[in-house]
């Protein structure tokens, strides 16, 4: 993906990767519109950032995602890439009844929100010189962590439409790339503190670079393993035992 010179639409920008990725972005000169359901993270991003832009979405409402999809065209013709980032991770049990609010929440926002994203701007984006949708998955789509078995099993299925979707578009000017985070020092269960973690900087940092060398899979150093393992079930037990050990 070429960094400069775009225009980018970022959702979930108001915190966390998503604000990282968008300040990045934007201090290399592009035109970034990002939108988030919290007003005031959004604002506040803005103050911080002269030149960058805001709009309310809520991902989870289709209604919300076409009303934004036509501003989007109509106000910034020139958009060219979108990063579909907003997401929602919750501790399940999957051994017992999942709470029905949960699962409906973290499909329709973490899946069901990016495809339909995807689908309100595609057909602009292939009208584009040179387009890119960069979808953000997480290693929890590769190697399942048991304790959130809805948020992984969104993360896998993320992963899966992903490649669908970058077949589909092989002929046209549209990238399609994903990026698989590993666990980043963020709001996402309460991580911003926790050492095990990965510093939010150096997941930019890194995560820039690889964006700008044309990989279609963005993963750093810290994520290469669990995405090694993709399809090994043994692992996928001593993953969650370490998980558990930990605790």
């Amino acid at each position: 993906m070429k960094l400069t010179g775009n225009t980018i639409f970022i959702t979930g920008g108001g915190s966390g990767i998503g604000r990282g990725l968008e300040e990045a972005l934007h201090a290399l000169g592009n035109q970034v519109i990002i939108s988030g359901r919290r007003a005031g993270n959004l604002a506040e991003t803005i103050r911080a950032n002269p030149g960058m832009q805001s709009v309310e979405l809520d991902i989870s409402d289709s209604a919300s995602i076409a009303a934004v999809a036509q501003w989007l065209i109509a106000e910034h013709p020139a958009l060219n890439v979108l990063i579909n980032n907003a997401g929602v991770m919750h501790i399940d049990n999957a051994a017992g009844a999942v709470e029905e609010d949960l699962i409906v929440s973290t499909i329709t926002t973490n899946l069901m929100g990016p495809i339909r994203l995807t689908g309100a701007l595609v057909e602009h984006l292939k009208q584009q010189e040179a387009a890119t949708i960069v979808n953000v998955a997480s290693v929890l789509g590769f190697v399942p962590m048991a304790s959130a078995a809805v948020y992984s099993s969104t993360k896998a299925a993320m992963h899966s439409y992903t490649q669908s979707l970058r077949y589909r578009l092989r002929n046209s000017s549209v990238a399609v790339l994903e990026l698989a985070p590993p666990w980043v020092r963020t709001d996402l269960l309460n991580s911003s503190e926790e050492p095990r973690a990965m510093p939010l900087a150096e997941f930019i940092s890194e995560t820039m670079t690889i964006l700008g060398a044309d990989a279609e899979e963005i993963i750093v150093e810290r994520a290469q393993l669990l995405r090694s393992k993709i399809g090994d079930a043994s692992f996928v037990t001593q993953f969650n035992d370490l998980l558990e050990q930990s605790q």
